[in-house]
Order: C-alpha cells, then structure tokens, then sequence
C-alpha cells in the first residue's frame, strides 16, 4: 500500500461490530477495526466519547468482551494525523511526533520520555501493532516507530 493510499472499506463484520457496540453503549463510532494478531476489536469514536462508551469502571467493554469472546479497546478518533498518534498512546508522555514520507511511505517516528518506552510500546509490541494497524487503515501509515 502506498504511502497516500488508504483503506477505507468498512466490512461486513465491521458493520456488525459497530451497530453492536452503538446499541450497548449509546455511543457513535467512526471506525471498528478487528485485530487477529491480539483477539481484539478496536472502536474509534469522537472526541470526549471514551468514557461513556468503557463505561463506569469498564462496564460496557466487560460486557461486549464477554459477549464476543474479544478484548475491546477504545480509542478517540480524529482525523489530524498527529492527534490521533496522541490519541493512541494515552498516558505516554510524548516529546515529539515526526511524519516523514519517502518513496511512497509514510512513517511515524514518536519520542517518548524514557520511562514510558515500555508502555508506550506494550507488552509483545501490543501498542505499536495497534498504532500501526490503525493509522494504516486511516491515513496509509506504513511503520510507527518510537524511541
């Protein structure tokens, strides 16, 4: 896929997991992407919308991560490249975020404060291969590398 190239088709299991999702939890979604790699199904929805849809402590995630035998995450979405990286690695403290394209790809390079390396990359590269699969499917981002 090429740097500028994006994946914006919506499947059929996708549509299912939204409709799902908005019907327990009262929140709209922008985007369901499924994760195999990590049995899990991520939710993109608007800003300032995260919270009711986990719901008072998870209630809402526990509910459909029992109902779909799936971890489910949450996510804010925007459509500003550099806030959705934000958006994706919460509680990481970030000193900067560098987009750079070359030859057709778009990478993302993200500087962290050194204690937060670790999370910020997550246990078996979990929140990096999120980043990843998310902005590729939204914005063709091609590698997300953090340092």
């Amino acid at each position: 896929m090429s740097g500028e190239e994006r994946d914006d088709m919506i499947t059929l299991e996708e549509m299912r997991y939204i409709s799902l999702f908005q019907e327990l939890t009262g929140v709209s979604v922008y985007r369901c992407l499924v994760d195999e790699e990590f049995n899990r199904l991520i939710f993109l929805v608007g800003k300032g919308e995260a919270g009711k849809a986990i719901g008072r402590n998870g209630s809402k995630v526990k509910a459909l991560r029992e109902l779909l035998g799936r971890d489910i995450e949450v996510v804010e979405y925007s459509n500003d490249l550099k806030e959705m990286v934000r958006n994706l690695f919460p509680g990481v403290r970030i000193k900067s975020i560098n987009i750079s394209r070359r030859g057709g790809s778009t990478i993302v390079r993200l500087t962290v404060e050194e204690e937060d390396k670790g999370v910020a990359i997550g246990r078996n590269g979990r929140n990096v291969k999120r980043a990843r699969l998310v902005l590729s499917k939204l914005f063709g981002v091609e590698r997300v590398v953090v340092r």
